[in-house]
């Protein structure tokens, strides 16, 4: 694949090794992170009251007072607005991290795929200790997927893809096809963003990329005119089938229109990337509410009657086959319903009332089983990444000042954009019963999923505005301190809340909403202000020491040191 090129990245003088001096700093980076943390942890703290399994259900019902208020209003200003802006601020440090990677003319794959897998063991072991709502190993694999993505040799990307597609015909190991799955998925992305070869056809110049997607595109499109077409062909797969085709061959017209600049494609790519499901997902949703619900299994006397006394053969045997058929997936989709109750029942349990090894056992069994899942979710936290590094090597958050006006548009236009967004979905519906289709929660979902993208950069605008204005709002910087400790200040939270929720502590879970938002409140001022006396005695917080002397390879300095006297970083010495 010599016609693949890598992506642009700039060739800067090289420096020695060094951690990060005050002044390299990106300020604003910072103060997003530590405000990240607020709406990350009103989002968390609901899961520490709450079974994990119910995350797909929406508010709970039967709310009242303050609690109605706080669930409404965290669902609308916050739910999915600071996980992608944690996402956004990942592919930020990336970019910076791989910037300085040029500048000291080092080596970047090698540090980076130990950073990752640091925060691989960070993220399996914050869930199966201390809560089941980790996203940490989420972030390690889709980073893992974002170096595929921009530096994965075509070799390797298809040996892996073969590989996994093997291990899933072993028994019990399916879900390593959605490994495979999403390995094809990075590996097709990466023909876009990497790919400059192009074919000819009819006089016209198409990137090989979407003379694929155009391709397939069109196969699915001949696939639903047959289902189309046969009048006893299979029904399901009509409408699912003929909407993919439809969105596969626009992504083929957009990505060839779209394909250059070369410097524009990260942005346009994260953006896709990102919204492309959640896009499906209100088409599909559309799709469930208003299409009307099949006939009952056993019809009543009435239209028994209106029903002919014969028909063909065929047509018996048809009828049949699809009542037979629609009673076995009612039968399935009941099962399903009660082995979910009662796992969301066993999780109560062991966490509101359970001892420490039980909850234990039950996270270690849950995360087993979800992991191979995340492969899936990676696919679309990837997006968030490719955007975040293009604001730092476009310069946007190097040189914040510089762009204010772009950061004004954000805040005053993507900000109500987004949250519009989320108001109409939350008007749909915010709550889902299981097994039910048709109550517009998929829907409402989707709408609140794309107004996140918005709203994100609507909020990171805002703060930035605030950071440079010359009002009281400039005191945002604030949280800068937060920030810098992110990682153990989220570790923290996780260690509060088990520890005051969970039924191995003190016991409060089912804490009502409102009480927990004064919890959370509560909570980051403490962290706030341990953050600044933390910080005022060293360098780093404690795990973000940890995570760069696994990263580096070298332990660095811990405490300050005055100006001028920084020693250098002690390689990590092998066990003799």
């Amino acid at each position: 694949m010599d016609t693949q090129t890598e992506p642009d990245l700039p060739t800067l003088p090289a420096e020695s090794l060094a951690p990060l001096r005050e002044e390299e700093r990106i300020q604003a980076l910072d103060v997003v992170r530590g405000f990240a943390l607020i709406g990350i942890f009103l989002m968390n703290v609901e899961w520490f009251n709450r079974a994990s399994g119910e995350m797909n259900l929406g508010l709970p019902t039967g709310l009242t007072g303050a609690n109605w208020w706080a669930s409404r209003l965290i669902y609308v200003f916050v739910q999915g607005k600071f996980w992608t802006m944690f996402s956004l601020l990942f592919g930020m440090g990336f970019a910076v991290m791989l910037m300085r990677a040029e500048r000291a003319g080092r080596n970047f794959v090698r540090p980076y795929l130990r950073r990752i897998a640091a925060l691989a063991v960070f993220g399996a072991a914050h869930h199966i200790l201390l809560w089941s709502g980790d996203i940490l190993f989420s972030y390690a694999v889709a980073a893992l997927a974002l170096l595929v993505l921009l530096y994965g040799n075509w070799k390797y990307v298809i040996g892996g893809l073969v590989v996994f597609t093997g291990l899933g015909f072993i028994p019990k190991c399916s879900p390593l096809w959605a490994v495979a799955g999403s390995l094809a998925y990075v590996g097709v992305v990466a023909l876009f963003l990497r790919g400059e070869k192009r074919l000819t056809i009819r006089g016209r110049s198409l990137p090989l990329f979407s003379f694929i997607l155009l391709v397939l595109g069109g196969l699915a499109a001949v696939a639903a005119g047959v289902f189309w077409a046969l009048p006893h062909g299979p029904k399901e797969p009509r409408i699912p089938v003929t909407i993919i085709s439809l969105a596969v061959l626009t992504l083929g017209v957009l990505s060839a229109r779209f394909h250059q600049p070369v410097e524009a494609r990260m942005r346009r790519l994260g953006m896709t990337i990102y919204l492309l499901p959640f896009l499906m997902t209100v088409v599909f949703g559309v799709v469930q509410r208003f299409t009307p619900p099949p006939p009952p299994l056993v019809a009543s006397p009435s239209v028994a009657q209106e029903q002919p006394a014969a028909a063909k053969p065929g047509e018996k045997k048809a009828r049949k086959s699809e009542a037979e058929k629609r009673a076995e997936e009612e039968v399935e989709r009941a099962k399903r319903i009660r082995e979910f109750r009662a796992e969301i029942q066993e999780e109560t349990r062991v966490h509101a009332k359970g001892r420490y090894w039980e909850a234990v056992k039950f996270r270690a069994a849950q995360f087993a089983k979800n992991a191979p899942g995340e492969a899936g979710f990676a696919t679309i936290v990837i997006g968030m990444f490719l955007l975040g590094a293009w604001f730092v090597r476009s310069g946007v958050m190097t040189d914040t000042r510089g762009h204010l006006p772009l950061f004004r548009k954000l805040a005053l236009i993507a900000l109500p954009v987004g949250v519009g967004l989320g108001l109409l979905g939350s008007a749909i519906a915010t709550s889902h019963t299981p097994g039910d289709q048709r109550d517009g929660f998929q829907l409402a979902i989707g709408l609140q999923m794309i107004g996140n993208l918005p709203a994100c950069l609507g909020y990171v605008g805002a703060l930035v505005l605030m950071l440079h204005s010359d009002t009281a709002f400039s005191k945002i910087r604030i949280l800068a301190p937060v920030g810098r400790m992110a990682l153990t200040n989220y570790l923290m939270q996780s260690v509060i809340s088990t520890t005051f929720f969970f039924g191995h502590g003190f016991g409060r879970w089912g804490m009502g909403r409102a009480w927990q938002v004064v919890f959370v409140a509560m909570v980051f001022s403490l962290q706030i202000a341990w953050s600044h006396w933390w910080l005022g005695r060293f360098r780093f917080g404690p795990m973000e020491w940890l995570w760069r002397a696994i990263t580096y390879w070298q332990i660095p300095p811990m405490r300050l040191a005055p100006a001028g006297t920084e020693g250098p970083l002690r390689p990590i010495q092998a066990p003799m």
